[in-house]
């Protein structure tokens, strides 16, 4: 049977899920969504300066779930909005670890995004530097609090929301059944004058919510040192991802953007599989501790990363020996490690 790559991806993804090491990293209801710059030939009508990077080239951008396993990567122009691929990440996500709470960086703080996530059931709890800079909405004019009332700005168009309730069901319900792609949408919204009422509709929704986010987002550390935490596990697998594209430091050779995506997700791959080598190693060897009567807690274990590079034989020749008998896969994985 011939495998797509997002099949092969899905595939070493779903196997990685039964390992008992990775409950100690997450329980699969979390990601984290970040972009790595990736150099092309700027004779290309995707390469672009990026403001941040100081250099050119396009935004390999990925989801790591928070038992740091790969669920999804993509290529993008650097001047593409990157929240559209917060969202479109997580629809197009077809393996059986389907978080459903993902954690961004500056670009996921936009009202619109959290509106449109929130009706997706997708919950947006982004990374916020500049907190200070966001307003907060305060849910009737007359409201008003004690302590933090300065911290509030406008209120809430309820009329507008009410208004406009079924035509954001209806898009929400086009985006879930195929007639309408995410990415179009939001790049719709995000180049939209803000007389549309659609765009003022799914900002006013998104205000709500970043409204309420921001409140749990101040008065919660152990929220923000969980999305501190995920959203570190995304940058270090973007080293892991530099490590495993090695040779050229262009991308492709190609010019093509459909060769540039299958390169992006060609490197997802492999670092996929060397996360599961990974993965299973440490399981085996932390068994074999335990079992000499050394006492390895579930709290050590939270401490390992999958990401460990220097065991792993990336230049040279490779020799295969058929006759040494390999580790039993099946019976590592049911291996329990804590109770």
């Amino acid at each position: 049977m011939t495998l797509t790559l997002d099949q092969a991806k899905d595939r070493v993804v779903n196997f990685t899920k039964d390992f008992s090491i990775t409950k100690a990293w997450g329980d699969g209801s979390r990601c984290a969504a970040d972009g790595t710059l990736r150099d092309i030939y700027e004779d290309n009508l995707m390469s672009e300066d990026h403001f941040r990077y100081l250099s050119k080239g396009g935004i390999c951008y990925n989801h790591i779930a928070d038992t740091y396993v790969a669920l999804f990567s993509t290529f993008m122009r650097c001047g593409l909005w990157e929240a559209i691929a917060i969202i479109d990440g997580l629809l197009k996500n077809a393996s059986l670890i389907k978080p459903m709470t993902v954690h961004a960086d500056t670009q996921g703080q936009s009202t619109v995004v959290f509106g449109l996530s929130h009706l997706l059931g997708i919950k947006l709890m982004p990374r916020i530097r500049n907190w200070k800079d966001l307003k907060f909405f305060r849910p009737d004019k007359n409201i008003t609090y004690k302590n933090v009332d300065s911290l509030f700005s406008d209120s809430i168009d309820w009329n507008l929301l009410e208004t406009h309730w079924k035509d954001l069901i209806q898009v929400i319900l086009s985006i879930k059944y195929g007639k309408i792609s995410s990415v179009l949408l939001l790049k719709k919204l995000g180049t939209y004058s803000r007389k549309n009422r659609l765009y003022q509709a799914f900002q006013e929704i998104g205000r709500v919510i970043r409204t309420m986010f921001l409140v749990e987002y101040l008065s919660s550390r152990s929220l923000r040192e969980i999305i501190t935490d995920t959203t570190n596990k995304v940058e270090a697998y973007n080293a892991l991802s530099n490590w495993a594209h090695f040779a050229s430091p262009v991308l492709i050779s190609s010019n093509n953007p459909d060769e540039m995506e299958k390169a992006i997700k060609y490197n997802l791959l492999t670092c996929n599989c060397v996360i599961l080598q990974n993965i299973i190693d440490l399981t085996d060897t932390i068994h074999k501790l335990q079992n000499s009567n050394i006492k390895i807690e579930k709290e050590d274990i939270a401490r390992l990363s999958p990401y460990m590079t220097k065991h792993i034989k990336r230049f040279g020749d490779y020799s295969f020996d058929l006759e040494t008998k390999q580790k039993d896969v099946e019976k590592i994985k049911n291996l329990s490690l804590f109770s």
